[in-house]
């Protein structure tokens, strides 16, 4: 990957998320399909000036979901693949604030 803001999509805010965050100095992104965790790591130290320590990459596959009187209507989510950056001691990252 060339641009560095072309491999990160977005930060991940939920309970599950901030929990990690607080617990092990662990910040989750939704990353492009198709990228690897080297180029994660050099697209989050690059942006975010941080050093990471390792990363994990999660896919995430389409769910079935029912809408509706009854659950007549159905679609399927999106595939997503999610990366787990694990900073090192003395890093962080305010995705609260980071707009």
């Amino acid at each position: 990957m060339s641009n560095a803001r072309e491999v990160i999509i977005r930060p991940l805010v939920t309970e599950k998320t901030m929990s990690v965050q607080d617990k092990n100095n662990t910040v989750v992104f939704e990353v492009k399909k198709g990228v690897n965790k080297i180029h994660i790591k050099q697209a989050i130290e690059e942006i975010y000036n941080v050093k990471v320590d390792s990363v994990n990459v999660v896919n995430c596959a389409t769910k079935e979901k029912r809408m509706g009187r009854f659950g007549q209507y159905h679609y399927t989510t999106n595939r997503c693949r999610k990366a787990y950056i694990k900073l090192k001691d003395g890093y962080t990252i305010d995705i609260l604030s980071d707009k």
